[in-house]
């Protein structure tokens, strides 16, 4: 059984920094490419980072040079440090392969940055 859990968002000033974790179970981690997306309120959810099984990194032009994604592949958990944060960067946060597989979009963490 297949299982993605995020933690570590919360509510921080814009400006503040946040580090994300994703904990695995149930798919061949060291193999695959792992994401993070994201769905601000009313809006679609999009791709923000994503770090292929050799480490090469990817990032959406919007947090280019403030996020920061990583990945141990002996705990199996991805991480999404994110730094500067803006008030646009309010969503919630998954994690996923790349691309999502439709049915291991766990619950996500609530990231939600005031002015």
């Amino acid at each position: 059984q297949v299982q993605l859990v995020e933690s570590g968002g919360g509510l921080v000033q814009a400006g503040g920094s946040l580090r994300l974790s994703c904990a695995t179970s149930g798919i061949t981690f060291n193999i695959n490419t792992m994401g993070w997306y994201r769905q601000p309120p009313g809006k679609q959810r999009e791709w923000v980072a994503s770090i292929t099984s050799g480490g090469s990194t990817n990032y959406a032009d919007s947090v280019k040079g403030r996020f920061t994604i990583s990945r141990d592949n002996v705990k199996k958990t991805v991480y999404l440090q994110m730094n500067s944060l803006k008030p646009d960067d309010t969503a919630v946060y998954y994690c996923n392969l790349v691309p999502g597989c439709r049915g291991y979009w766990g619950q996500g963490t609530q990231v939600t940055v005031s002015s």
